[in-house]
């Protein structure tokens, strides 16, 4: 293993100046790390993003690399191929590797990706290498120095990253948090809408809506970060008897943030679209999102939603469910969350197969 600081500051050495990347535990380290450095990194809605980044920067004249989780790689592929490969832009990414070596040690979502990382990155013609737990410095600079000459090329290489071969830091925050803590918020919502059929995005929010509020009508995504809107979408236009709740985290929503316009476009008068906001990537160590400078309820009127309201209060999130099912909408609703401390839920797939989830959920759709 190689500390945070060795892997930045290795980098750093190298000329390399400035980093993007959506959050993995993997990296949660070299994030926080960067972080204390303004302009070191670009906090990234979703991986495309990230590597476009470092593309307008290798553009500029500077050394970019990027940071990701292989499950993220679909969304980099497009633009990988399409405009880092076409125009020949040397960019460095690094790619964590979950679900490998052996699916089963991980979470459901990786056991596609996992097997399936170093096969799709050898189908596009990218040059890979790994990085593994056990590796220090001498092996991660072997790899760079590989990794230089296919830059020299201009080619993309990438570094895939086993769990444990970078050491971990610690986020630092000068502001003291606010908010209402997220279990209770979910508690609030799925009381005010006992009928509801609720779509509750990947992450913690779906392990505390399991702990606190499982129902046969929940549906718990495992996975596919940002699109527990548009499956609610589907879902409510489907079945437009039934008001239809998607319990979305700040992360996830800004990681797709145009779903909300064709959210808007298609309005769905039974849909209420909740954000959790806590302002940071919770599950993956704590980094920060950009929702400060964010305005959900600004984003959502601007999209065509009929009401958006900001709550800050258990009261105040308790009327806002209530009126968003009194009037056609969509609605959403950003409530202000808390950090989670003490221990976190198990997910939903330590007790469900992500089938039985799915096919509980399809059961209860065809209730009166």
């Amino acid at each position: 293993m190689i500390s945070a600081q060795e892997f930045c500051d290795i980098l750093a050495d190298r000329g390399f100046t400035t980093a993007s990347g959506v959050p993995c535990s993997h990296f949660g380290g070299p994030i926080a790390h960067l972080s204390t450095q303004p302009g070191r990194y670009v906090a990234a809605p979703n991986e495309g993003n990230a590597l476009a980044v470092a593309a307008g920067a290798a553009l500029g004249g500077q050394r970019a690399y990027v940071m990701l989780q292989n499950s993220g790689l679909g969304n980099l592929i497009n633009p990988l191929t399409s405009l880092v490969m076409t125009y020949q832009l040397p960019i460095l990414t690094f790619a964590s590797l979950r679900g490998w070596p052996d699916p089963a040690t991980d979470e459901p979502q990786h056991a596609v990706m996992g097997p399936a990382t170093h096969s799709l990155l050898d189908s596009v013609g990218t040059p890979h290498y790994t990085l593994h737990a056990q590796d220090g410095t001498e092996q991660f600079t072997a790899i760079l120095d590989a990794a230089e000459k296919d830059l020299a090329e201009l080619r993309a290489p990438f570094v895939l990253v086993e769990r444990g071969a970078i050491g971990k830091a610690t986020s630092h925050s000068d502001t003291a948090p606010e908010g209402i803590a997220a279990g209770t918020a979910i508690r609030i919502v799925t009381d005010a809408a006992p009928d509801a059929s609720v779509i509750a995005t990947t992450g913690y929010t779906g392990r505390d809506a399991f702990a606190v509020a499982d129902r046969p009508g929940n549906f718990y995504m495992q996975g596919s970060m940002g699109h527990a809107s548009s499956l609610g979408l589907g879902v409510a236009l489907t079945h437009p008897e039934r008001t239809v709740i998607v319990l979305d985290g700040d992360g996830a929503a800004l990681m797709h943030l145009g779903a909300m316009s064709m959210i808007g476009h298609e309005a769905p008068a039974n849909l209420i679209h909740v954000v959790l906001d806590n302002r940071v990537h919770e599950s993956t160590g704590g980094q920060s999102t950009t929702s400060d400078t964010t305005s959900f309820p600004e984003v959502a009127l601007a999209a065509g939603y009929v009401g958006a309201v900001a709550c800050e209060s258990e009261d105040a999130l308790r009327d806002a469910v209530l009126q968003a099912q009194a009037a056609a909408g969509p609605h959403l609703i950003s409530v202000r969350t808390l950090p989670r401390t003490g221990a976190i839920p198990p997910r939903a797939t330590n007790a469900l197969s992500p089938q039985a989830i799915r096919d509980r959920f399809q059961q209860d759709l065809q209730r009166p």
